[in-house]
């Protein structure tokens, strides 16, 4: 299966991305560069929810493919994004209680598109990222998943914690990985549920922590103190399953 690509460069290209409808996640700027062409490439940009970044040259010759970058480069979603409310439909549809993961600040576009694979596998009705400090739907998130992006809805949102708030008014519970949180077998995580893991080095962040009602750790046996983000998410979704269907 092949995947189209997600980095945009040069100043005609991105321009007519933006005018086309595309999803851009992130716009990269030189930083100083303030032509009429760049300036309409921004005024594009802000008509929407891409975050524009203002880089140096080194930055944007990493960034670039050809290295033909006029001084701007754009990264577009592979795929388009779901909204919140699409999630809660598509459970609703399937007369099941919501089952959605929420990643808080995940970077690594391998780990996403797991994480989107085992959602799938295990039920999910979506996931839902933020917009900034972490990976978008990329290329290579489309590939990791497997297939799995076409199937699953992925909603990206402002703000993490007010998107929980919002949820939980809906009657939705929370529950996030920690290792110093209840052994996930001692939790009750029936119902309409949200699943919350964190970043791969800080974890869930202080702030989306207290927004959770359970706090879940994953028993470790070895000799290293933590699981890889994607590896967790698959060990606390499966709990969930389990306990969905023996509820």
């Amino acid at each position: 299966m092949r995947y189209k690509e997600f980095t945009i460069e040069g100043r005609n290209s991105v321009l007519e991305a933006f005018r086309s409808g595309k999803t851009i996640d992130k716009l990269f700027v030189l930083d100083g560069c303030q032509d009429g062409p760049v300036k309409s490439i921004i005024r594009e940009a802000k008509k929407t929810d891409t975050i524009i970044n203002f880089v140096d040259k080194e930055r944007l010759d990493r960034l670039a493919g050809t290295g033909h970058h006029q001084g701007v480069v754009a990264q577009a979603a592979a795929y388009e994004y779901a909204e919140v409310e699409d999630i809660l439909k598509a459970a609703k549809d399937k007369g099941e209680a919501p089952f959605i993961f929420i990643l808080d600040e995940i970077e690594d576009p391998h780990n996403l598109g797991a994480i989107i694979r085992t959602a799938n596998q295990a039920g999910a009705h979506g996931v839902i990222i933020p917009k900034r400090r972490a990976v978008g739907l990329t290329a290579t998130v489309a590939k990791t998943s497997a297939g799995a992006i076409n199937y699953t809805p992925v909603a990206k949102v402002t703000n993490i914690s007010k998107t929980i708030e919002d949820l939980k008014k809906q009657g939705m519970w929370f529950v996030c990985a920690d290792m110093d949180g209840t052994t996930m077998y001692d939790l009750n995580l029936t119902g309409p549920i949200g699943l919350v893991i964190g970043n791969e080095g800080s974890g869930v962040g202080r702030l989306v922590k207290e927004k959770c009602d359970f706090v879940a750790s994953i028993p470790m046996k070895g000799d290293i103190d933590s699981l890889n983000a994607s590896v967790a998410a698959g060990v606390l979704a499966y709990e969930i399953v389990r306990q969905r269907m023996t509820k």
